[in-house]
């Protein structure tokens, strides 16, 4: 016997989009993990590492920390929440940009998309910053890595 196949919680029965109640859950220490990555040639990612500090790199951690706190301006059905943590590091390597952003929130709801968003600004900015050099860069991998939910 198969489990039965999960709804999609922003849908109601009718197919109308909805935003979920959340009012009846207890609030719960959250985390969530998010990454992505920019490819780029290895002249553009050498470029970035050698900007001095306050660079493009600072500014896409910025966007991603700015982003993760205007989710629910950008994605219509997420709840604002009450972000108690962001972080968004930047690593240059050989031929891409790897980043990871966490978001964390004591709320009645996860987190998972302010990490995201964070993920997803962070890869944009780097790409706006050097698409003049490069017209081949790609922004992949935008992935929730870990989420994590503890009752108070």
């Amino acid at each position: 016997m198969s489990e039965p196949t999960p709804s999609l919680s922003h849908i109601d029965e009718s197919g109308a989009v909805q935003m979920v109640d959340v009012g009846s859950k207890p609030l719960s220490r959250r985390r969530a993990v998010a990454g992505a990555t920019v490819r780029m040639a290895s002249e553009t990612a050498l470029r970035l590492r050698e900007l001095p500090k306050g660079d493009a790199l600072a500014t896409a951690q910025l966007a991603g920390i700015m982003a993760a706190k205007r989710t629910s301006d950008l994605i219509p059905l997420c709840h604002p929440l009450p972000l108690s943590y962001v972080d968004v590091s930047l690593e240059v390597g050989a031929d891409r940009v790897e980043i990871r952003t966490v978001a964390e929130t004591t709320a009645q709801t996860g987190v998972e998309m302010e990490a995201l968003t964070a993920a997803a600004v962070a890869a944009l900015t780097v790409y706006d910053m050097a698409k003049a050099v490069d017209k081949q860069m790609s922004v992949t991998d935008v992935v929730l890595v870990e989420k994590t939910k503890e009752p108070l």
